[in-house]
């Protein structure tokens, strides 16, 4: 995943956000992104790009492909550009603060979204409460197993242990239905937030499980694995799922009754949030340290809300 200089300024770097051929007439602003494959990155990408859009400013939008690597070079590239401001979806939280620091430096505004930084010199933080929604999800199963399963269920977990926000998805899951008692928790496996490798654990965990019930999964490439195993073993009759991120797979999932609740952010929201924050900055004007966006648990009930943005 090592990108060259010369890749991310010549290649993959993508200009998007002029009006009918011509220069955008306002700011040039940078969203640095964890990959563009996941549709809870691509909604962030597509918010932002409305904002900017709507504002006459021209968006750059880097696809670092997992790579927190690629993001620090993404850094340096767009604070020799002189950007306006970075919005950036971090792969790795705490590594990269010394590139927001740089940018800091460089009198370049920073917007976090998602992954939730450090302490630190970024002007906004835009995300939602993800120890919360955890325990907003827990309380859901917690009721799901004692109306449908007696009070008593195992549980298995695919994560994304490399991710500190997944983690408190986790923790905030895991602090609601411990007390509860009845849970028993037979697999935690790590998918790592990557689509291949969250679908092989995922069916390493069916597999090393045939009584296993209930399946939680701590965000949409977990998520997706998760129903993608399922199928592929013929588990959809016996094991229900809950997790987190919309996608078509999901969608169909609750249609088909395994996929029993979702925690939905609003990613496109928050793509909308972090380009008006660089806005008014540039500007001259302030904008709140924390941005938080609220979350809806998605059941077979409301679908129907969300379905047209995932066909």
């Amino acid at each position: 995943m090592k990108r060259t200089m010369l890749e991310l300024t010549a290649a993959a770097i993508l200009v998007v956000g002029f009006a009918s051929g011509a220069q955008a007439k306002g700011k040039t602003f940078a969203l640095i992104q964890y990959n563009q494959q996941v549709s809870f990155f691509t909604d962030i990408t597509r918010g932002a790009q409305k904002a900017a859009d709507a504002a006459g400013d021209k968006l750059l939008v880097f696809d670092a492909n997992n790579s927190a690597q690629a993001q620090d070079s993404a850094f340096d590239t767009y604070i020799q550009q002189k950007v306006d401001g970075i919005v950036i979806v971090s792969v790795d939280q705490n590594g990269i603060m010394p590139a927001v620091k740089s940018a800091a430096a460089a009198k370049i505004p920073v917007i976090a979204v998602d992954g939730v930084l450090p302490e630190g010199p970024q002007a906004s933080q835009i995300s939602v409460d993800n120890y919360a929604a955890g325990k907003l999800i827990g309380e859901f199963y917690i009721d799901y197993v004692k109306a449908n399963l007696g009070g008593k269920a195992t549980l298995g977990v695919v994560g994304a242990l490399n991710s500190d926000l997944q983690n408190i998805r986790q923790k905030g899951f895991d602090d609601v239905i411990k007390p509860a008692g009845g849970i028993t928790t037979v697999g935690i496996v790590d998918g790592r937030n990557i689509q291949d490798q969250a679908l092989s654990a995922a069916e390493n965990l069916l597999t090393g499980n045939p009584d296993m019930q209930t399946i939680y999964a701590t965000g949409e490439p977990a998520l997706v694995g998760a129903i993608a195993a399922a199928q592929s073993q013929g588990r959809t009759e016996k094991v229900k799922i809950f997790g987190w991120d919309l996608s078509p797979q999901a969608v169909a999932a609750v249609d088909a009754g395994y996929l029993v609740g979702v925690v939905q952010q609003d990613p496109y929201q928050e793509g909308e949030k972090a380009i008006e924050a660089l806005a008014t900055l540039a500007a001259g004007g302030a904008v709140e340290k924390a941005i938080k966006v609220p979350v809806t648990i998605v059941t077979k009930k409301n679908i129907d809300q969300f379905r047209a943005a995932y066909k």
